[in-house]
């Protein structure tokens, strides 16, 4: 955009700033397209209880966020409803050319408020999914509805954004929208800032958590929740030191499936050689004394920790699911495997603990990759470079 035109006003909504891929993608997208000429609103609604926030990225970015306190993960009619009505006041106050939401309850929530807007209502609405919530979330009753809702919404979207080729594939395939609907816009991470691996303090960061040096030790992180598969995790972990290798289990991050996780643990006999760590800002030093990162979701958008453990020269173990596939090339930086697989989960493990070289080969290789693919920069290149095409086709449809 020229300096000398108008800013584009741009209105983006996401449900929550939580610890994750879409939290930090909405961060550095607002600061960057604010170079670019775009007058930004960034919304957001409240955390889950137990949730971890990640709104100081976007603070330290000078993101300016507007709270809609009713707008939040959990399913409430009075709530959404209220979020829905908030927002529709906030999009005819503002009078966005853009809607831009993310993820799937800011998704539904910005998409029937800009109806509701009536001839304040965007000219153009776009929609990212972060992955889906269409399978593996809930029962089949509610899997058919949010299917059903999600294509009554895409016919009132311009553009649908997927985050990798496979997230777009398998919503094509559910029938929410023809391929043609959809563009894939692949995450934007500050690698450098969040994982820096040029001082990245393994020696000190394993003398802290009490990881002798030439013991191999795995990573998780995420949130500890059903569709992450945790108990696969630590399965997984079992029947890695069944195989005779010497091992610490480091799993970085929190949520509502702790307390079994950890009794979990203690059942298997293996909770003296596994840390729970909480929640952690800096996980740059983390990634650097992993050995390897494991990540065993049934379902997966693009998992910003695959991507942090690549660009910080750690294999991963991860499911092929969802994008992951797009992050992870199967026996070049990490290895692939199906979701419940839990012995060949180990048995892939003790193969990268039985091989530094291997390991060394698949880090830099990883690193070499991620860091330009999921680069900031290109990121909001992409981006600007859909809006201006929307723009234009709109002007066009004008004349």
């Amino acid at each position: 955009m020229s300096s000398e035109r108008e800013p584009t006003k741009i209105l983006r909504v996401i449900a929550r700033l939580n610890m994750g891929g879409p939290a930090l993608h909405v961060a550095y997208l607002t600061a960057g397209l604010r170079e670019r000429g775009y007058d930004t609103t960034l919304v957001a609604g409240t955390l889950a209880r137990g949730e971890d926030s990640m709104a100081f990225v976007a603070e330290g970015l000078h993101v300016d966020v507007v709270s809609i306190p009713e707008l939040g993960r959990e399913i409430s009619p009075v709530r959404d409803l209220a979020a829905t009505l908030r927002l529709a006041a906030l999009i005819r106050r503002e009078r966005p050319q853009i809607l831009h939401t993310h993820t799937a309850k800011a998704g539904t929530v910005g998409r029937v408020a800009a109806l509701l807007a009536g001839r304040a209502r965007p000219p153009i609405v776009v929609h990212t999914f972060h992955g889906h919530v269409l399978y593996g979330y809930f029962g089949p009753l509610r899997s058919r509805f949010f299917r059903w809702l999600e294509r009554w919404l895409a016919r009132h979207t311009t553009v649908l954004v997927a985050v990798s080729p496979q997230v777009r594939d398998d919503l094509v395939a559910l029938g929410v929208a023809p391929p043609e609907k959809f563009v894939v816009v692949r995450l934007g991470i500050e690698l450098g800032e969040r994982v820096g691996a040029g001082t990245n303090g393994r020696a000190e960061t394993r003398r802290y958590l009490g990881i002798p040096p030439d013991r191999f030790a795995v990573g998780w992180v995420g949130r500890m929740t059903a569709v992450k598969r945790t108990d696969d995790v630590l399965d997984g972990f079992k029947r890695l030191l069944e195989r005779g290798v010497g091992a610490t289990l480091c799993l970085v991050g929190d949520g509502p499936d702790r307390p079994a996780l950890e009794r979990r643990a203690h059942e298997l006999g293996i909770m003296r050689q596994t840390l729970f760590l909480g929640y952690q800002e800096d996980v740059g030093p983390l990634y650097a004394a992993f050995d390897a990162l494991v990540l065993p979701s049934g379902n997966e958008g693009t998992p910003v920790s695959v991507i942090e453990a690549l660009a910080a020269g750690t294999p991963v173990v991860a499911t092929r699911v969802g994008g992951v596939p797009d992050v992870v090339r199967d026996g070049e930086d990490g290895f692939l495997v199906e979701p419940g697989a839990s012995d060949e989960l180990a048995q892939r493990l003790a193969q990268l603990a039985g091989d530094p070289d291997l390991r060394q080969r698949f880090g830099a290789s990883g690193r070499a990759r991620v860091l330009p693919r999921y680069a900031v920069d290109r990121l909001v290149d992409d981006v600007d470079r859909l809006y201006r095409a929307l723009l234009s086709e709109a002007a066009g449809e004008k004349r």
